[in-house]
């Protein structure tokens, strides 16, 4: 196999790893009532005061319609929750609850956990190298996704 192949194998392998050893790891019996998508919506809505469901959709590159449904299961399971703007009361805010917090922790647990995995095998003058790379890589995908 020459380079090209191996890289190209790496990558296929790695993002299909990461996406089935991610659910495996963040989908534990106490957060079995949802999904990794689901997850990961709980990661795009954050901590802190809250954000608008068009801000959620935005950070996960799909419509606020797109993401309506799952959001509706999210507040009815415990972990988000709507509240309606004082200022201005079509707008909605979404925030977490204390059950959606300890899930996005316990999903940023498992970053934290794959990026320390990579960082600790590197040596110093290896980071740039690798940063430059996964650099690279995020531009393709964000180039991509708006040419789509």
């Amino acid at each position: 196999m020459n380079t090209y192949e191996t890289i190209n194998d790496v990558l296929v392998h790695l993002f299909n790893e990461i996406w089935e050893l991610e659910e495996k790891a963040i989908i534990t019996e106490e957060y079995k009532d949802i999904t990794n998508n689901d997850m990961h919506i709980i990661e795009a809505i954050g901590l802190g005061e809250g954000k608008t469901m068009s801000a959620i959709a935005k950070k996960m590159n799909v419509t606020a319609g797109t993401l309506t449904t799952s959001m509706n299961n999210l507040v009815k399971k415990g972990y988000a929750l709507r509240r309606r703007s004082e200022k201005d009361r079509r707008v909605v805010y979404i925030s977490l609850t204390e059950k959606g917090e300890r899930a996005f922790h316990h999903h940023a647990d498992f970053h934290t956990q794959m990026t320390d995995a990579v960082i600790r095998n590197l040596e110093k003058d290896e980071l740039p190298v690798l940063m430059k790379t996964l650099n690279a890589l995020s531009v393709f995908f964000r180039n991509y996704h708006e040419e789509i």
